[in-house]
């Protein structure tokens, strides 16, 4: 049986393996290697492996996995700010305003998807959904338009909150994948809709040139969508009509809308009036979280989720920081064929990086590359953090053998996406951008210097 699911990860673990040599290209500092890959992209791709296999010790792996490395860098190669302790320090206080964004979201998104499953919403959405395949179809288009304006997390759970529903606690894998699919591809196109777009827009580029990228997200949300949506129906119909007796509670409705409002204000405000705060503090998952608190006088919270989510957000933070730690400062030269690449590459690497470095490098068409990076990460469940967000409340979507095996037109949806969009618009490599302050993947530091010392690049 290891046999067989370690034959279907073969292309996922050669995914590493083919990015980790143009990747690791003149990465510094530089540390062992085994022919052309280092030994940081070999135990990370371990590290994956043993996620994938040992589904059902996700947890455990993922942590170990974190501590060797971080043992293994510590010894032998520093860290991008520096060696020793002092350089994991400096790297860290690089990266933590990401990695508490991403903790507040994913503990706060948990309490609002049930907030929001309780307001009984998605129990009478069958009334509104059709009845056949096309409902479950339909459903993923909400959570496309809901991803464009609202961070991707959120609009996966709440696909996923309504989804348990309508299919009465039977959903697919293959279906599972598609939801995140359709939150990665509703971002895409929009400035405020992923962290990568947002990143480019802060960085100087034009809304316009990333909402290209929508021509390939309809396309592969089409594709994928019409799949998904019938291994669903065959696997479990959507349930014809609501229970009886089932009424909204309005007041919950009000508090999720508030919840999701505070996010979009946050975020909207400081790109338009503090941009570099949003480099500095982790602004969004801090209002997501004094919007539940002021909210909690009027309904409490489900507080008895935090342990288990706690759980699941610590695995993917443990997954997150190792991919921050790999000497990924170097990208191919821009050409469309490198940007097709960057979206399996995103797959398995944090694409808040690579989308840092390709600014910094420019020569890329900037609607290619959002939808690349993107989009890329739904081809894996822990490829962004939608994914992991759905895993969370669907613990049988850890399974990276599954998720391949049910969920493959997410990836065959992503290279059409891609040509056709190549096919319309063709590839307009856009200059190298004068601007990208607060968007770069590393922190340059004078050898043995104190924190107060380095600078941005």
């Amino acid at each position: 049986m290891h046999f067989i699911l370690a034959a279907r990860l073969a292309l996922f673990v050669a995914l590493v393996f083919a990015g980790a040599p143009a990747l690791a290209a003149g990465a510094a500092p530089e540390g062992p290697a085994i022919g052309p890959v280092p030994v940081d992209f070999i135990l990370f791709a371990l590290t994956l492996l043993g996620v994938a296999v040992f589904h059902h010790h996700t947890f455990r792996v993922a942590v170990g996995g974190l501590a060797v490395i971080t043992l293994y860098k510590l010894l032998f190669t520093g860290f991008k700010a520096g060696a020793g302790l002092g350089g994991l320090a400096l790297h860290l206080g690089h990266e933590w305003v990401m990695l508490a964004n991403l903790f507040c979201l994913l503990m706060g998104f948990a309490l609002l998807s049930r907030h929001f499953e309780e307001s009984q919403v998605p129990a009478v959405l069958p009334k509104f959904l059709p009845d056949d395949w096309k409902g479950g179809f339909m459903l993923l288009w909400l959570v496309f338009v809901l991803s464009s304006f609202l961070d991707n997390i959120a609009a996966a759970l709440i696909g996923g909150t309504v989804a348990n529903v309508v299919f009465r606690g039977k959903v697919h894998i293959g279906y599972l994948a598609a939801i995140v699919a359709a939150s990665n591809a509703g971002g895409s196109g929009s400035v405020v809709g992923d962290t990568t777009t947002t990143m480019m827009w802060i960085a100087g580029v034009s809304p316009f040139d990333v909402f290209e990228a929508y021509i390939a997200a309809l396309v592969a949300t089409a594709i994928c969508g019409v799949i998904a949506a019938r291994q669903q129906h065959a696997y479990a119909p959507i349930s014809a009509d609501p229970p009886p007796g089932i009424h909204v509670d309005w007041t919950r409705v009000g508090i999720v809308v508030f919840i999701l409002a505070a996010a979009i204000a946050a975020n909207l405000v400081c790109n338009l009036y503090f941009k570099e705060v949003l480099d500095q503090f982790p602004v969004i998952g801090v209002a997501v979280w004094v919007a539940i608190l002021l909210a909690t006088p009027i309904r409490r919270p489900e507080w008895p989720l935090m342990p288990s989510t706690l759980r699941g957000t610590i695995f993917l933070l443990s997954l997150v920081t190792i991919a921050s730690m790999m000497p990924v400062e170097k990208l191919p030269a821009a050409s469309w064929q490198s940007a097709l690449g960057l979206g399996f590459v995103s797959a398995v690497f944090d694409n808040i990086p690579l989308t840092a470095l390709a600014l910094k490098q420019g020569g890329y068409d900037w609607g290619f590359l959002a939808y690349a990076v993107g989009y890329g990460g739904s081809m894996i469940w822990f490829g962004s953090s939608a994914g992991v967000a759905i895993a969370n409340n669907f613990p049988e979507a850890r399974s990276v053998g599954q998720w391949l095996r049910h969920g493959w037109h997410v990836a065959l949806g992503y290279v059409v996406g891609f040509f056709v969009l190549l096919a319309v618009l063709g590839w307009h490599p856009n200059e190298r951008l004068k601007k990208y302050s607060g968007v770069e993947a590393q922190v340059v530091c004078q050898a043995g210097a104190g924190a107060q010392e380095c600078r941005r690049v």
